[in-house]
């Protein structure tokens, strides 16, 4: 049997790939270069063409997830349409859905101890997702004076630890944590708590 991912060409995309499954599996420190290799079913030697070591492979995967993330935060985001409000809640179920659905690279990115800083790529790319958040941020200030004007970046960061915080305790199966709400309805009604107690919204 042809070794996966060395015979056609494409050995970076198969140590990647073999690298989140064990991720998902172990942790971000939990496996070493050569068992990544070996899960992609080539040598330890082949792995040095593309990575220097396990945390450059770990922080180009991260790179990958902040691209698929801030796409998904960008398409959620769509805009802000219907209205601001509504356009800011889909970011958070955007972040919920990511999580869910990209584990492995989630990990890389928030639990690996990888800085955002390691490459101008990696940096770019997490700095584009945290801009859709502050991007919905003015646009629902808009209507506020300037000098009552909350700053953007402060609570567009409220709002991505309040997501993260969602995501962590009730959004991936961590034992003990079982909240008895939906975690889409606990971030949404989180969010609007914070945007009305900011002025940002109406009271109901």
């Amino acid at each position: 049997m042809p070794k996966r991912g060395y015979h056609h060409g494409n050995l970076r995309e198969a140590l990647i790939t073999a690298a989140l499954e064990l991720i998902e599996q172990r942790g971000p420190t939990g496996f070493t270069l050569s068992e990544a290799a070996k899960t992609a079913g080539v040598t330890p030697a082949a792995v040095y063409r593309h990575f220097a070591g396990r945390e450059d492979l770990i922080a180009e995967i991260a790179r990958q997830g902040y691209a698929i993330f801030a796409d998904l935060l960008d398409y959620a985001y769509a805009g802000g349409q219907p209205s601001a409000l509504s356009a800011f809640s889909a970011t958070g179920r955007a972040y919920l859905a990511f999580a869910r659905k990209y584990p492995g690279h989630y990990i890389a990115m928030f639990e690996s101890g990888i800085s955002i800083q390691r490459t101008p790529e990696l940096n770019a790319v997490a700095t584009r997702a945290l801009g859709v958040l502050e991007k919905a941020a003015v646009q629902l200030s808009e209507h506020i004076p300037a000098e009552k004007r909350p700053p953007p970046q402060m609570f567009s960061a409220h709002i991505w630890a309040m997501s993260h915080g969602v995501v962590e305790l009730f959004a991936r199966g961590s034992p003990g944590t079982r909240s008895p709400f939906p975690p889409e309805d606990l971030l949404e009604t989180g969010i609007g708590i914070y945007l009305r107690g900011l002025g940002l919204i109406p009271p109901d």
